[in-house]
């Protein structure tokens, strides 16, 4: 594969408009966010006034549970393919891709700029007053569209440590710390590599508050039984 840095040098000016484009669409694909959809339009009691005022997938569970879970994973999973997809597919449609190597790495950056402002709009949907979910079912899929051999460091680590300790928030912050290192062990990219960053970083902050628990013992573990 192709330097990235070079090959987007390559498209001139016209290259930002392309990003732009690509980031608006992946934005508004992340703003549906499935928890928020579900509990505010379906069960009319939005998720965000319950538990951890989170809209994502273990505060809906823990709050509701109920075959609607699986609603709210679908939707978040189905948005991250939806977003990689289509922008992978724009990026070739509007630029002037030629060798394979180009092909490539365009279609790799396409992939991390698409999950990343997928990311933004699942944490901060401007429909739903930029409070939404911390990002780590949609992340999870978006690893699995980039590339298996991330997707199993990072789902591998996040299950083994959410099973063993039961803190799926321990779980996501290994998600986040170790997805620019399997980046970089998979691409040897630097501007993909800091991509990469970028969303693990992304994760790592929207998950602060759950960080300050695990430390001070205050953390709550997750059980397969709602909240009553």
């Amino acid at each position: 594969m192709a330097d990235t840095f070079s090959v987007l040098m390559s498209f001139g000016s016209g290259i930002w408009l392309v990003a732009l484009i690509l980031a608006v669409i992946a934005y508004f694909c992340g703003c549906f966010n499935g928890a928020v959809i579900v509990s505010k339009y379906i069960l009319r009691d939005d998720v965000r006034n319950h538990g951890s005022g989170n809209a994502g997938l273990t505060n809906f569970f823990r709050t509701f549970g109920g075959p609607l879970t699986f609603v709210v994973i679908l939707t978040d999973v189905l948005k991250a393919v939806v977003a990689i997809r289509l922008c992978v597919w724009l990026a070739g449609q509007l630029l002037m891709l030629g060798s394979m190597d180009v092909v490539l790495a365009v279609e790799a950056l396409s992939k991390y700029w698409a999950g990343l402002w997928c990311l933004l709009g699942h944490m901060f949907p401007c429909m739903f007053h930029f409070k939404g979910g911390k990002g780590i079912l949609s992340g999870g899929a978006i690893a699995i569209m980039i590339d298996w051999r991330i997707a199993l460091v990072v789902w591998g680590g996040f299950l083994i440590l959410a099973i063993l300790t039961r803190y799926v928030s321990l779980g996501s912050c290994w998600a986040g710390a170790s997805f620019p290192f399997a980046t970089w062990f998979v691409y040897h990219d630097p501007l993909i590599t800091g991509l990469g960053a970028f969303i693990g970083l992304l994760i790592l902050y929207m998950h602060r508050g759950n960080i300050h628990r695990l430390i001070t013992g205050t953390e709550n573990k997750f059980s397969l039984h709602k909240k009553k």
